[in-house]
């Protein structure tokens, strides 16, 4: 009896655990992660949910990119940590805006590059949407369905992560959805591939200790003044099971 009442304990605390997926109230933002025109002009309003934009002023043409951030966040200050199991989806319409080219989008990153891969990715220059870096499979809307983002319009997109059993048979799968010109459009549930056990970030999905939330990367040979702006921000936890609660006197009469 004793061996089975540890045996309930530990399947309780487990529980409890594995749905602690991150309860977001706000998000932060992080500026000049590239940052090859450092004199460059950069403003930004953060009124998550409703909306969050960034803008850079390019004022120099040498150079590759400037890379701003924001990131879901349980408390305003700190990123918040996104472990392997967790489940989840992130929303958001954007537009990209102004005289200068960018690339925009949400974000899952990984543990090793929190600030920089794992992109759901939209790009101003060609028009080109595609899912890539990071963990994240491989897709591309532009390829799949010829679809080309024109700058100024509105897109909607959103990712929805699953962990399943976190196995070969049933891995995590990600699913990347858009509205654009009104027509939606999804990759379908794509499935992860292993990953590294040895690195001890778990495997078959996103892995242990990533981030969540979206990218704004000014092309600086361009100049101009571009603007991102996320609107109608939706963050939800999927599939969370409370662990209901039990008196030790309930527990024992399970064994009785």
């Amino acid at each position: 009896m004793r061996q089975m009442l540890l045996a309930f304990l530990t399947l309780v605390a487990v529980s409890s655990v594995v749905w602690a997926t991150p309860d977001i109230n706000s998000a932060v933002i992080h500026t000049r992660i590239f940052n090859d025109c450092p004199t460059s002009i950069v403003t930004f309003d953060n009124s998550y949910p409703g909306s969050i934009w960034i803008q850079d002023e390019l004022n120099c043409t040498n150079g590759y990119a400037n890379l701003h951030i924001w990131r879901l966040s349980e408390d305003g200050v700190n990123d918040a940590v996104f472990n392997n199991e967790d489940s989840f989806s992130l929303a958001a319409d954007l537009v990209i805006s102004g005289t200068g080219e960018a690339e925009s989008g949400l974000q899952i990153a990984p543990w090793w590059s929190h600030d920089v891969d794992g992109r759901f990715n939209v790009r101003s220059t060609d028009g080109e949407i595609a899912c890539f870096g990071g963990r994240l499979p491989f897709y591309s809307f532009t390829a799949t369905y010829g679809l080309n983002y024109v700058k100024g319009d509105q897109i909607h997109l959103e990712m929805i992560y699953l962990p399943n059993d976190l196995n070969e048979t049933n891995p995590g799968t990600i699913e990347y959805k858009l509205t654009y010109n009104n027509v939606e459009y999804t990759s379908g549930q794509l499935p992860f591939d292993q990953g590294n056990e040895g690195e001890g970030h778990g495997i078959w999905g996103i892995l242990s200790d990533a981030r969540v939330g979206a990218h704004i990367q000014t092309f600086v040979s361009y100049g101009g003044t571009v603007r991102a702006t996320w609107m109608n921000i939706d963050y939800q936890i999927i599939g969370a099971i409370p662990v209901q609660s039990t008196s030790w006197g309930r527990i024992k009469s399970l064994y009785r």
